[in-house]
C-alpha cells in the first residue's frame, strides 16, 4: 500500500471502508428482514427495491460528474448508508412492504452512487503499473474483508444485537463520508464543454457504437437473470439452512475459501478465457441443478459449486466486456456504463418481479427460474463468442 501513490491509497481507503458496510448489509440486512417472517418474498422484494434505486442513483451519479468530484458521490453514497442505517434503527411500521421500502431506497441509492464513483475513478486513473498494484493489493483487501466481516458482525450481533451492529455501521459510514473529502478530484467536468450534456447522446444508437453492439447488449440482459438468481438464492439457501449468525459468517467464510480456490486455479491453469467461460457455466448449471435437490447438505453444495463457478463467469464475462469498451473516451465510456449498468437492473428486477411468487423452494415458479437462468448460462457463452467475432471482423485487438 506503501507504494501507492497518494490517490490511489484514499481510493483504496475508501474501498475498504465501504465494503465493510456492503459486506454487512449484504448478509445482515438481508438476514434481518428474513428473520421478521421466514418470508422469500420479504427479502425478495427488498432486493427489488433495491435495485431499482441502485439503477436511478447510478445514472444521477455519473451525470453529476459533469459537475462534481467523486467525494461528491462518495459522500451521497456516505449519506444514504447512515439514512439506511437510521431507518432500521429507529423506523417501525405496521405495513411489512412500506417498511422495507423505507430501508431499500437509501440501501440501493448508497450502492448506486459507490458503483458509478467506483466506475469513474478506475476509467481515468486505470493506467500504468501503480493501477495494477492497486487492483491486486484491492484484490487481497477484498477477500480478507469477505472472510472476517460477517465473523465479526455475527459476534458483534450476538453480543450487542442488530441495534449495537447498526450503531457500528454508523461508525463506518462516518468514516466514508470523512475518507470521501480526502478523495482526488476526479470528474468529468474538463468534458462537459466539449461534449455537452451528459444526457445528449445518450441513445442506444449513439451511444453503442463498438464493434458487435447487440450481442454486448444481449450479453449484459443474460448476465443479470444469471447474476440476481445465484445472488438471491445463494442467500436464502443459507438462511433457510440455519439462523444462527455465527453459522451464516462461517458458511460464508467457506464460500470465500472456494472462491480463493477458484482464484489459484485461474492463476495455475494457463487456459484460454473461453475454456474458463465454458468452466464457469458447467459449475454454475451443476450448482443450479442441485439446487432442486431439497435437503440442507445439497443447498450447502450448490451454494458452494455456484460460487466457483460464478469467480470464473465475473472474472471472464465482466473482464471481456471491460475490454470492449476501454478503448472509448472517458465520457463514451461512462454513457456505456450507465446503459450497461441499466441493461443489468432490468433483468435483475425482472427476476425478482418473478421470485416473488416464490413460496417455497419446491414451487414451479423456482424450477421455471432455474430453468430460465440454465438457458441464459448457455446463450451469454454464444452471446460473447459473437461479441469477439464481432471485434475480430473490425481489426479491433481489444485483448492487446
Amino acid at each position: 500500500m506503501m507504494s501507492l501513490p497518494k490517490e490511489l491509497r484514499s481510493l483504496l481507503l475508501m474501498g475498504v471502508v465501504s465494503n465493510i458496510v456492503i459486506i454487512y448489509i449484504g448478509i445482515f440486512v438481508n438476514l434481518y428482514i428474513w428473520e421478521q417472517g421466514n418470508s422469500i418474498f420479504d427479502v425478495t422484494w427488498f432486493n427489488l427495491i433495491l435495485f431499482v434505486a441502485w439503477g436511478v442513483a447510478y445514472a444521477l451519479g455519473s451525470q453529476l460528474l459533469f459537475g462534481r468530484t467523486i467525494r461528491t458521490l462518495y459522500g451521497l453514497s456516505a449519506t444514504m448508508g447512515a439514512i439506511a442505517f437510521l431507518v432500521l434503527s429507529l423506523l417501525k411500521l405496521d405495513n411489512q412492504m412500506l417498511w422495507i421500502v423505507c430501508i431499500a431506497v437509501p440501501v440501493g441509492l448508497m450502492q448506486g452512487f459507490f458503483s458509478a464513483g467506483q466506475n469513474i475513478s478506475l476509467s481515468t486513473l486505470g493506467k500504468g503499473t501503480d493501477f495494477a498494484n492497486y487492483m491486486a493489493i484491492s484484490a487481497i483487501t477484498g477477500n480478507i474483508l469477505n472472510m472476517t466481516v460477517p465473523l465479526l458482525s455475527a459476534l458483534v450481533i450476538k453480543w450487542m444485537g442488530y441495534s449495537g451492529s447498526f450503531i457500528c455501521m454508523f461508525v463506518f459510514v462516518g468514516l466514508m463520508l470523512l475518507f470521501s473529502t480526502k478523495l482526488p478530484q476526479v470528474s468529468l467536468i474538463s468534458y462537459a464543454a466539449s461534449k455537452g450534456s451528459f444526457w445528449q447522446e445518450m441513445r442506444i444508437g449513439k451511444v453503442f457504437n463498438i464493434p458487435g453492439a447487440r450481442w454486448f447488449i444481449l450479453s449484459c440482459l443474460a448476465a443479470g437473470f444469471i447474476l440476481q438468481f445465484q445472488g438471491l438464492f445463494a442467500l436464502l439457501f443459507t438462511f433457510s439452512v440455519t439462523e444462527d449468525k455465527t453459522e451464516i459468517a462461517l458458511l460464508n467464510m467457506m464460500y470465500t475459501f472456494f472462491a480463493l480456490v477458484a482464484l489459484f486455479l485461474f492463476k495455475k491453469l494457463k487456459f484460454m478465457e473461453n475454456r474458463w467461460l465454458t468452466a464457469a457455466v458447467l459449475l454454475l448449471t451443476s450448482g443450479m441443478l442441485l439446487m432442486l435437490v431439497p435437503y440442507p447438505v445439497t443447498r450447502i453444495c450448490a451454494n458452494v459449486i455456484t460460487t466457483m463457478g460464478m469467480f470464473y463467469f465475473v472474472t471472464v464475462w465482466s473482464g471481456d466486456q471491460i475490454k470492449a469498451v476501454s478503448s472509448l473516451g472517458v465520457v463514451q465510456q461512462s454513457r456505456v456504463l450507465v446503459w450497461r449498468e441499466w441493461f443489468l437492473c432490468i433483468t435483475r428486477i425482472i427476476m425478482l418481479i418473478l421470485a416473488l411468487g416464490i413460496k417455497d423452494f419446491s414451487s414451479m415458479m423456482f424450477i421455471f427460474l432455474a430453468m430460465l437462468t440454465i438457458t441464459c448460462l448457455l446463450t451469454v457463452s454464444f452471446f460473447q463468442t459473437k461479441f469477439g467475432a464481432s471485434r475480430k471482423m473490425d481489426n479491433i485487438d481489444l485483448d492487446a
